[in-house]
């Protein structure tokens, strides 16, 4: 089971994460949506596409643009569609159980 947290708190967890790049890329249905804010940030991968962004809002902390997702992802990366990485201080962790 991989888990995402932050400022103490789950954010994702799930088993059936895609790793790419070393990024663990969470299934939208494993993130807790009460946590995640709109953001009006972009940025451009080469080969993955156009990628937007969540800010966290946790116990009143917000970590700005620290979610990034790719709403329609290039054919090369078409298995990160409809999935969440995260960065920017949020700890992924794998727990063996």
């Amino acid at each position: 089971m991989h888990k995402a947290i932050w400022n103490n708190q789950i954010i994702a967890q799930s088993d059936k994460t895609v790793v790419v790049e070393g990024n663990h890329y969470f299934p939208m249905e494993s993130v807790r949506q009460e946590f995640l804010k709109e953001s009006s940030h972009q940025s451009r991968c080469h080969w993955k596409g156009l990628a937007n962004y969540y800010s966290l809002e946790v116990d009143g902390k917000t970590n700005e643009n620290a979610v990034w997702y790719y709403a329609e992802p290039s054919e090369a990366a078409k298995e990160i569609k409809n999935r969440v990485a995260f960065w920017k201080g949020v700890q992924v962790i794998t727990e063996v159980e």
